[in-house]
């Protein structure tokens, strides 16, 4: 700044200050600005914050009015599921055939089946039903509805680490059969060939015997057991109203009575009749032969009346008496 020289000092210094001033108020300026700037992205970025987080808070508090989401429960890979229930139904074959709809619906079969009747004249079926266990509570559930529940046991068992177990001993014994057959195509040796076939019979030997155990695992784990039992119910009939037992009760008592005579008659008859039978066939074959080879007995001699003793005679004395009349 060009400054005349007739300008006194005074003036020289107020410009100079003036000056200074000016630079000082633009350098603040240019710092607030900046500073403005830099709060600007720093509040946009705690706004950008502030909004998740409100956003959250709003949801954490909006959570009750909207449905939550469900935490998925880990279940096991491996279940077996068995379960036995008892149904009291009123037609035992309608409730048989509505079973066995149910279990075919569902993708399952009737594994066994037996019906019996007890001495009242109440049916009495078992059904022992395979089905799929995606299908599980579905299939108890319309089993249920048959009739009157009369109890229920269910059961199910992790069997995971041993289906794990089970894989994972399948996997190293091929890895071993592999191995020995590999030996088998190398070996050159008569020996070595009969060694090596031994030992490839019992390695294959065990694992038959580990993929028959993983098929039974898969079987039992893929498909759920349920065992059904269905009853029928007796037919209550109306009883008469009747005080006490009259003439038809008595004749019906009585004929009762005389027909189990008649029965118990004809089972001591039955029971005794072979005795019989053989009695008389041993009594005929005596008469005809075995009496016919014994010795004739000797007629007894006939028997004569004795003639009767002489009486005897009373003893008469002759003599004369003593002292009687001599001569």
């Amino acid at each position: 700044m060009r400054v005349p020289r007739s300008a006194s000092p005074v003036r020289i210094m107020a410009g100079l200050l003036l000056a200074a001033s000016l630079a000082l108020a633009g350098c603040s300026a240019g710092d607030s600005s900046s500073n403005g700037g830099a709060a600007k992205s720093a509040a946009r970025g705690q706004a950008r914050q502030d909004g998740a987080g409100g956003g959250s808070a709003a949801d954490a508090g909006s959570a009750p009015k909207s449905p939550k989401t469900k935490t998925p429960r880990l279940r096991p890979e491996a279940l077996i599921r068995t379960a036995s229930l008892t149904v009291r139904v009123k037609d035992v074959p309608k409730a048989l055939d509505a079973a066995r709809h149910t279990a075919e619906d569902a993708g399952g079969y009737v594994g066994d089946e037996s019906t019996s009747r007890d001495a009242d004249g109440h049916e009495r079926t078992r059904l022992v039903l395979r089905v799929p266990g995606d299908h599980y509570d579905e299939v108890m559930t319309g089993l249920q509805g048959t009739g009157k529940l009369v109890s229920r046991v269910s059961k199910a068992e992790d069997v995971t680490d041993q289906v794990v177990d089970i894989d994972s001993r399948v996997k190293s014994q091929r890895a071993s059969v592999a191995r020995i057959r590999a030996l088998m195509d190398r070996a050159t040796q008569l020996s070595d060939v009969v060694s090596l076939e031994g030992e490839l019979s019992s390695r294959e030997a065990d694992l038959e015997s580990l993929l028959a155990r993983q098929a039974s695992l898969k079987d039992r784990t893929t498909m759920a057991t349920i065992t059904l039992s269905l009853s029928g119910t007796p037919v209550k009939k109306a009883a008469a109203h009747d005080d006490g037992p009259g003439f038809t009760d008595a004749l019906a008592g009585g004929w009762h009575v005389f027909v189990t005579l008649l029965v118990w008659i004809a089972l001591a008859v039955g029971a005794v009749l072979p005795f019989a039978a053989l009695a008389a066939l041993l009594y005929v074959v005596w008469r005809r032969f075995v009496r016919r080879l014994l010795p004739a007995r000797p007629a007894p001699a006939p028997t004569t009346a004795l003639d009767p003793l002489p009486q005897a005679r009373p003893v008469t004395d002759a003599s004369p008496k003593a002292g009687g009349d001599g001569v």
